[in-house]
């Protein structure tokens, strides 16, 4: 399933994403990515969600590809084609919030997501939202969306009480 869905993201990519101006991307890319890194790093022996899939062999292998293909494709559509006008945005960041989570639900929903310790699909709606809110920032204000992104690890950590000692 999710070489499927990377396929999907890399032919998008191909077709609409700006590969031109990767660079000027670049950055938000690898704050996207180091997300990810964070999450499995600190929730290692505590994971939220855990992906499964036919082929691939683990939820490793599955997150790396995604950082790799989706992540960058992700960020070289959404940000570069990101309209101007709150309206616009707004129905922009619905469609990308839509796409992510349709594809989380039907995954979960044919047991390629499972999740854990209080984590579901509500959560995984509220926090890809946080997603698609905080990449632009972070192209345009990056030390505001790691501030923020900050404050956003450390509430989670206490919402889903992480402690220190769960970490890795």
């Amino acid at each position: 399933m999710y070489i499927f869905i990377n396929t999907i993201y890399s032919i998008a990519a191909l077709i609409w994403g700006d590969w031109r101006n990767w660079k000027q991307y670049y950055p938000t890319i690898l704050f996207f990515i180091i997300g990810d890194f964070l999450y499995n790093f600190l929730l290692y022996k505590k994971p939220m969600w855990t992906f499964h899939d036919l082929i691939l062999p683990n939820h490793t292998m599955i997150t790396l590809l995604a950082m790799t293909i989706s992540y960058t494709a992700t960020v070289l559509i959404y940000l570069v084609r990101f309209p101007k006008g709150w309206l616009k945005r707004f129905f922009w960041f619905l469609l990308w919030w839509g796409i992510y989570i349709v594809i989380e639900y039907i995954n979960n929903k044919m047991g390629f997501i499972t999740y854990h310790h209080n984590w579901n699909f509500g959560w995984s709606g509220i926090f890809t939202g946080i997603i698609f809110f905080i990449l632009p920032i972070h192209q345009k204000r990056p030390l505001l969306a790691w501030f923020l992104s900050i404050i956003i690890i450390v509430s989670l950590l206490i919402i889903f009480d992480v402690k220190i000692s769960d970490m890795k």
